[in-house]
């Protein structure tokens, strides 16, 4: 029986980063994992592979609308789908390979299965039983559906069954209008499917700060995608090849019959903890089916801790990520933290779209005085010099009294990188004069984070 200071369930980002710190902090540490590789769904079938295709076919949008006008002329290439494929599974082979390096060069045992805990302080792995002082949950989530349907990954798929699709679908429905959907759907309406996507909300990415969420769906309208908003799916019936979407408009109406050759089920996730035993050990549960935990993500049962989309709060891995950093200090007896207001989301179309911190509508609902600085990307050099500067904008929301920053969302190039500055800018609690007093690059697209900086005092200067 192997004995360690920790075990970690799950190797994707929360489990192997959460393994990694706890090596370097000198705890001996083992990492289960079923998969054939590690990085768990992020690395696998989700995040990473998602970007390849994504990058991929934003190339080819490029060379068929917009290389003419700069001048490159010739003929736009063809689609060789298998081989756009293989290049997103070298990237994803890439990436995990990394992750199994890391695991070796820090001394920490894979120990290949999929674990359950029959009591405090033992990890079953296959036959093998295994101690841990601590053990560390990080078995993340899976595709959740909606009744009435059912995923096959052949017809009707996840974003799993999405990324490796045997062909490019002449027409494609997507059920939901979060992250996953508007990727996936900006992917194959760019590899030429006729994308419709139909959202039960009134609005794309629920949630969202509202201008973003208007400006988003006219962007991606423009790029080809179809948007049946406020409709609640019924049911989705397949044949050998085809699928038959019944929806229903939710303030009334005639069901509405929508033929298409594959559905993606883009209705978020759930999390997933099933075969770890966690009833029997007397784990206390959410009503979400989430692992409850305390401000040190400790779990009832002494010794036994979970971070991730296991847990509350979003499901992105870079927050499970924090997490398994900050479990990992609190195990070696240091502090943990994670600053939950603080953490960025990002949709990576074209544009991208990324938001921190909270929305204008929630902080006055909050009864709080703000003020908002916005500027458009049609005021930015940069952007208009690469053909992004239609749509897009930065708008930071702060205190009315104190020039805090509170929000901040930005839809334009590479929003998910420009988003940090703000992140690092609300993690020391600047005001937006501090950042409007920041010198910036010129020609840069963060050139325009200053601009809706300075719009939060006397007034951008380029609009």
């Amino acid at each position: 029986m192997a004995s360690y200071d920790v075990i970690v369930i799950g190797a994707g980002p929360g489990g192997y980063v959460c393994a990694i710190r706890c090596a370097q902090l000198g705890l001996k540490t083992a990492i289960v994992e079923g998969r054939e590789t590690l990085g768990g769904t992020c690395l696998n079938v989700g995040c990473i592979p998602s970007k390849a295709l994504l990058h991929s076919t934003h190339l080819l949008h490029e060379a068929e609308h917009n290389f003419a006008h700069m001048g490159l002329k010739g003929k736009s290439p063809s689609v060789d789908w298998d081989q756009m494929k293989a290049y997103k599974d070298e990237v994803i082979g890439q990436n995990t390979g990394g992750v199994e390096f890391l695991m070796k060069k820090n001394k920490i045992d894979w120990i290949k299965g999929w674990a359950s805990i029959p009591e405090a302080g033992k990890v079953k792995v296959g036959d093998d039983l295994h101690e841990a002082k601590n053990i560390v949950i990080a078995s993340g989530s899976v595709p959740a559906s909606i009744p009435g349907v059912e995923i096959d990954e052949k017809i009707v798929v996840s974003s799993t069954g999405a990324l490796e699709l045997p062909k490019i679908p002449k027409k494609l429905a997507v059920i939901g209008a979060g992250v996953i959907g508007l990727e996936l759907g900006s992917v194959y309406a760019r590899l030429g499917s006729e994308v419709t996507v139909i959202e039960y909300m009134d609005a794309v990415c629920p949630g969202m700060d509202k201008d973003v969420q208007r400006s988003f769906k006219r962007i991606l309208e423009k790029q080809g995608l179809n948007f049946v908003m406020g409709a609640a799916v019924q049911s989705v019936e397949t044949s050998k090849t085809k699928a038959k979407v019944k929806y229903q408009p939710k303030k009334g109406g005639d069901e509405v019959v929508l033929d298409a050759d594959v559905v993606l089920v883009a209705t978020g996730r759930k999390p997933y903890s099933e075969g770890l035993g966690l009833d029997a050990l007397g784990v206390k549960m959410t009503e979400r089916g989430q692992i409850a935990t305390d401000d040190r993500w400790s779990t009832n049962v002494k010794g036994i801790y979970a971070i991730g989309d296991v847990i509350e709060g979003p499901m992105l891995a870079h927050k499970a990520e924090d997490e398994g950093m900050a479990v990992a200090e609190v195990i070696a007896g240091k502090h943990g933290h994670v600053n939950y207001s603080v953490i960025p989301g990002v949709v990576y179309t074209t544009p991208e779209v990324a938001t921190v911190g909270q929305t204008e509508d929630a902080l006055k609902a909050e009864g709080k005085k703000v003020k908002v600085g916005k500027f458009m990307f049609m005021g930015n050099a940069r952007a208009k010099a690469v053909g992004q500067a239609e749509g897009g904008f930065v708008k930071i929301i702060t205190d009315a009294e104190t020039d805090r920053i509170l929000g901040a969302a930005i839809i334009g190039p590479a929003a998910g990188d420009m988003i940090h500055e703000l992140c690092v800018a609300m993690e020391f609690g600047a005001s937006a004069e501090d950042v409007a007093l920041t010198c910036h690059a010129h020609p840069t697209y963060s050139e325009a984070v200053r601009e809706a900086a300075l719009a939060c005092g006397d007034g951008p200067i380029h609009s």
